[in-house]
């Protein structure tokens, strides 16, 4: 008798161990390695919700700040898309393994060329609203491919020449970047905001068919996108030889107006 209810105070042990473990602690079988880089005029703040998510469920997660964002300090008359990509390229380094790179807007092209350069250590290249290019093209001239865009219109871009920089107008911001969000969030874009370099926009990718197409590809497509109108991304997706393809029912920036539904995304592209 004392035998049997030493083994039930064991079994009540251990089904409150269990009960008191939430879903959140569990750590999948096979955590991952993302590689995240945020696009222009943006910095690694508007990955945190996302970054967070995905360390939550036991993933190693790198999100890159790249030269004249957030708090660098690189000049912009130093930066260009070959410096993004050395600094994307250095932070995959420091990873065993192959990564899950994802690109936004921007950050599409720098992943693009890193996977040309080093496409053993890609995974799966995931675009989320990005530029998504062949061989040969510019940021600049993927933009102007895209008639719904609202970078297109009447001076909302300011161009500064002297500085090789350029700016959104104030009053765009929101409408470009965050038009979906909680005024907080808004007020978040607008209180980071810096002006963008200018040169990475007119620097072309070289891209393979035996490097960069080796590549698996997944595309993010946002439905209500002021910047990479769905249009465009349409065109770039089916040009792209993009594997999978999800949406996702935000403006440009999911990862501040829908994290969570972002980082499931993301987590779905990782296990297929």
């Amino acid at each position: 008798m004392k035998k049997l209810r030493v083994i039930q105070l064991l079994v009540l042990v251990a089904m409150f161990i269990l009960s008191s473990c939430s879903s959140d602690d569990v750590q999948p079988a096979n955590p991952k390695n993302y590689v995240l880089v945020h696009g222009a005029w943006q910095a690694p703040y508007a990955w945190q919700a996302v970054k967070a998510n995905l360390e939550k469920q036991g993933n190693h997660v790198i999100v890159v700040e790249l030269p004249g964002h957030g708090a660098d300090q690189t000049p912009p008359t130093e930066i260009t898309l070959d410096k993004y990509k050395e600094k994307v390229m250095n932070a995959i380094s420091t990873v065993d393994g192959k990564v899950l790179l994802v690109g936004h807007s921007l950050g599409g092209m720098i992943i693009s060329s890193v996977a040309e350069s080093i496409p053993e250590k890609v995974e799966t290249l995931i675009y989320v609203a990005a530029y998504l290019p062949v061989s040969g093209l510019t940021l600049d001239s993927l933009a102007h491919m895209d008639p719904d865009s609202h970078l297109g219109g009447k001076d909302v871009l300011i161009f500064h020449t002297d500085t090789y920089t350029v700016d959104v107008k104030q009053d765009q911001i929101v409408d470009l970047f965050i038009q979906d969000g909680t005024p907080e969030v808004q007020n978040l874009v607008l209180n980071n905001y810096r002006t963008e370099p200018l040169i990475p926009f007119i620097n072309p990718v070289t891209l393979t068919g035996q490097n960069f197409g080796s590549v698996k590809k997944a595309y993010i497509k946002t439905l209500q996108d002021h910047v990479v109108s769905p249009y465009l991304q349409n065109k770039m997706i089916s040009t792209g030889n993009v594997k999978s393809v999800l949406e996702i029912n935000t403006g440009h920036s999911p990862f501040l107006s829908q994290p969570d539904n972002l980082s499931s995304l993301l987590t779905k592209i990782a296990n297929n």
